[in-house]
């Protein structure tokens, strides 16, 4: 199982019009708005890299009115919860 959370900022006002965009693909499970530099981010996951890839780059980063993303694989060998 692949794992990333994308943090995500959007033109000013589109939040809402994204987080439900976003809830709409399968391979995503979580999606919050959030305070700060970013506007959204979201956990995404699915059963290979390749298709996380795709996940990523062809179906959140091609979201009208999203400016920028930042993925954060994560690092199985280092643990947490």
């Amino acid at each position: 199982m692949e794992i990333a959370y994308i943090l995500i900022q959007c033109d000013l006002g589109s939040e809402e019009q994204i987080i439900n965009q976003i809830m709409q693909i399968p391979e995503v499970k979580e999606v919050r708005g959030t305070y700060g530099i970013y506007d959204v981010f979201c956990k995404v996951q699915a059963d290979t890299k390749d298709s996380l890839d795709n996940s990523i780059t062809n179906k959140i980063r091609k979201i009208p009115k999203i400016r920028s993303t930042i993925t954060l694989h994560y690092i199985p060998s280092q643990g947490g919860k």
